[in-house]
């Protein structure tokens, strides 16, 4: 079902993406949608709060939030940020390595680049719980750069470069430029609207493509097939691939003793840095409540090690 909002100001161009994005998944994935939508409403209070066309719109996506969260209350992607930030990472990263494939595979095409641009969106969205990952962050800046630079090639019937080709300092020129020039979206519909979204799990899939790709299942990203010829990176960057990262089961982690006596495993006191981040991004916000109930629970589980 659609939602109905008023119109975008002009104030508010830049939140508009986002708003796109939450309707393109209002009937695909409500928890993206929500989020895309908070997200949305976050950037516009801090950009035009005074403006009646703005307020318009601001308050009808209140409206809309507080409706949802009640509708969705036992949906706990919604209700909880820890599941919040795990669904919306995960279909990022799912979007993220299914254009990167597809991209090294030099199988280029608008739904390519639909889906890095809207994996960069969603690595943005995910700001709303803490602050990135240095593997994210990257992921970010790559997947917006990618794709204004394919987009760009195809309109000016220019054959892309597969992978990663320039030396960071470029990198991030090509990337300001990308957000300069509102993204891609901003290049009208007949790039953005006219492609097609299929397949479980709600990634964009190009039909003439060569389907060495297996289409993952919802909530579960599966890492691309490996291109048979592996291109070289100049400048020394390479996109993020989860697949790639050893590790190492947390039950075999030693855990530590503190001063106080309390034994923490790892993955108690990476829950600790948590709630503290959750606590920052909460007084981002003037929320008081939020951060002092966060920072009461990894006090709380610094000095018992239990997760209240």
């Amino acid at each position: 079902m659609s939602v109905q909002l008023p119109p975008c100001p002009a104030s508010l161009k830049t939140i508009q993406h986002y708003l796109k994005t939450a309707s393109e998944h209002d009937n695909r994935d409500p928890v993206v949608s929500y989020w895309c939508r908070l997200y949305a409403l976050q950037m516009g209070l801090k950009i035009d709060r005074k403006s009646d066309e703005a307020k318009a719109l601001l308050t009808a996506l209140m409206d809309w939030l507080e409706t949802e969260k009640k509708a969705l209350a036992d949906n706990e992607a919604v209700t909880h940020e820890l599941a919040a930030q795990a669904h919306i990472e995960n279909y990022a990263l799912k979007l993220f390595l299914y254009a990167d494939s597809q991209d090294r595979a030099a199988n280029f095409g608008k739904n390519v680049v639909k889906s890095f641009y809207t994996a960069g969106m969603l690595f943005d969205i995910l700001t709303t719980f803490g602050e990135l990952s240095e593997e994210l962050v990257q992921n970010r800046k790559y997947a917006k750069w990618k794709a204004a630079y394919i987009h760009n090639c195809l309109k000016n019937g220019e054959t892309p470069v597969p992978g990663p080709m320039k030396g960071e300092d470029e990198f991030e020129n090509e990337e300001n430029e990308a957000g300069a020039m509102g993204g891609i979206s901003g290049a009208g519909t007949s790039t953005m609207e006219n492609m097609n979204y299929e397949g479980t799990g709600g990634c964009f899939v190009q039909p003439e493509d060569n389907s060495s790709y297996v289409q993952p299942t919802p909530n579960i990203y599966v890492p691309p097939t490996t291109p048979s010829r592996t291109p070289d990176y100049p400048g020394g960057f390479m996109p993020y691939n989860p697949a790639a990262v050893p590790t190492t089961p947390s039950d075999e982690a030693p855990p530590r003793t503190f001063t106080n006596g309390v034994m923490l495993k790892p993955e108690q006191i990476t829950k600790a840095q948590k709630y503290c981040k959750w606590a920052g991004s909460a007084l981002n916000y003037d929320d008081i409540p939020t951060a002092i109930a966060n920072l009461q629970k990894a006090i709380t589980l610094l000095q018992t090690g239990q997760d209240s």
